[in-house]
Formats: structure tokens, C-alpha cells, sequence
């Protein structure tokens, strides 16, 4: 068994005319650098990942992104394409029983986004995952009601090291460094299940039965000892439909009736 840490590092487009951030929902946070460190069942570093990757989405520089990572579009200019750097990545991943770990799970579901978004097969890559910072924040504060940042982490540890933060390697290596530290050999992984869902999804938090769904919700909070993320309601309200075998054209005529309910109902008030 192999550990896999890695960070990510993203863009986001920019107009400077008018001075705002845009994204394309489908890939709203495109990765130009995918840093990985590998463990071995002993928790040693024995390998290393590192690629910055050519954007095609956001071609240009986010004026914050370039702040806090020093990347520049110069860095990027001849690095390899999304499909070359995710396929290299692939070959270093090599065990097929390896576990993803991570600093929060944002970084698995950008790389599934971006992965799903250049139409690659995602088969390859662990499901396994590891939430560092939900076990750090724990171990650290005795609580994962609020998160610790990886610097604040590094430091209650005494692990500091001269490499800056904010970069994909970087970045790993730090959370290799605490996922050692805080008796990883306890840690039990859990499995990541990636639905490309958008806030325009017909599904959303709409559950075809409100009663059925709070209840799955309230055991599932149970049985994990923590709450549902948003996206993991979703898919809870995905599946009754699923169950039902309720088309997507006949989920959007329920949201819709839905939505003019209540409508109806605030104008009554």
C-alpha cells in the first residue's frame, strides 16, 4: 500500500477592464500545478511528483493567484498540456491500491472537475482518499468543528521546514510531513465519490420526499459523527430519483412546480 499526497494549484479568469473575477462553471478553477509526494506503508517519503501545466481555459494570470504562488504565464508558457501532466501523473501513481491524501478535499474535487472537463478517464486514480486537515484539526485542537490551516498546523507540531507554502510540491510535502505526525496508522480512509452536479443541476437540494430525505441525512450524520457537506445532500436527493427512475425532464417539471409554489406563497404572506 501507497500513500499519495498532493496539492494543487488553480487559476481563475480575470478582467481587468472591469477589475472581477469570472469562471466558466463547468471548470471554474483550472490547475497549473499538480505537486505529489508518495509514502510508502512505513509513512516515508520515497517519491516525488512535480508538473506545472498549460492553461487553455484562463490564459492570462489571476493578479491573486500570481500574488500568493509567484507562478507566472512565463512558468507556463511550455509546461505540458492538462491531458499530459494528468497522464504522467497516472504513471507515477503506479500501485493501484494507493490512497489519496489531502488538505481538505476541494483539491479531489477540482482534479475530477478538470479531469471531467478535458474528457479523461478518471478509473485510474484512487478513490480512497484521506482528509489530512479533518484529522489534523482534530488531533491538533480536538475538534473538526473548525478547520486548521496547514501553516497553523506545521507550526503546533514544530515542523517547520524552509520551503515557502503555496506551491502544489511544496504544499504536499507539509501535509505528508503532519499526516506522519498524527498517528496515521489510526486513520481509516474513506471513499470519494465525485458528481459533477452544478447549483443548476435539476437535482440541487430539491429531494423528491423531504421527510426521507432528512432522515437518510440525520443517519448518515450519525453513523459519520459529522455534518453532511452540501455536495454529499446532493447526491443523497440524486438518488432517490434515481430510485424512482424519474427522468431529468420530469425533475425539472417537479422544480419548477416547486419554485412556484413557493412563490405563490411568499406573495400570500
Amino acid at each position: 500500500m501507497e500513500y499519495i499526497v498532493f496539492d494543487l494549484e488553480f487559476n481563475q479568469g480575470f478582467n481587468r477592464k472591469s477589475n472581477k473575477t469570472f469562471s466558466d462553471n463547468s471548470c471554474p478553477f483550472e490547475i497549473i500545478q499538480l505537486g505529489a509526494v508518495k509514502l510508502d506503508s512505513n509513512f516515508n517519503i520515497i517519491a516525488a511528483f512535480d508538473t506545472f501545466v498549460k492553461p487553455c481555459l484562463y490564459t492570462s494570470m489571476h493578479p491573486y493567484v500570481s500574488k500568493i504562488t509567484g507562478i507566472s504565464i512565463e512558468d507556463l508558457k511550455n509546461a505540458p498540456s492538462f491531458k499530459e501532466a494528468f497522464k504522467n501523473f497516472t504513471d507515477f501513481l503506479s500501485d493501484k491500491d494507493s490512497i489519496f491524501c489531502v488538505w481538505g478535499k476541494s483539491d479531489l474535487r477540482e482534479l475530477y472537475r478538470n479531469i471531467t472537463y478535458h474528457n479523461l478517464d478518471s478509473s485510474k486514480i484512487p478513490k480512497s482518499y484521506i482528509d489530512v486537515q479533518y484529522y489534523a484539526s482534530d488531533f491538533i485542537n480536538n475538534t473538526t468543528a473548525q478547520s486548521i490551516g496547514l501553516e497553523n498546523a506545521i507550526i503546533a507540531l514544530n515542523l517547520q521546514d524552509n520551503i515557502p507554502y503555496h506551491n502544489a510540491l511544496n504544499d504536499a510535502y507539509y501535509t505528508a510531513k503532519v499526516f506522519s505526525a498524527i498517528n496515521p496508522k489510526n486513520i481509516k480512509p474513506n471513499i470519494y465519490l465525485y458528481t459533477n452536479l452544478s447549483n443548476k443541476s435539476p437535482y440541487g437540494l430539491d429531494p423528491l420526499d423531504d421527510d426521507i430525505f432528512q432522515k437518510e441525512c440525520t443517519s448518515f450524520e450519525k453513523k459519520l459523527k459529522r455534518n453532511l457537506s452540501k455536495e454529499e445532500k446532493k447526491i443523497l436527493s440524486m438518488t432517490q430519483y434515481i430510485k424512482k427512475n424519474i427522468s431529468n425532464d420530469e425533475i425539472l417539471r417537479r422544480h419548477n412546480l416547486k419554485k412556484k409554489f413557493k412563490k405563490h406563497k411568499k406573495r400570500d404572506r
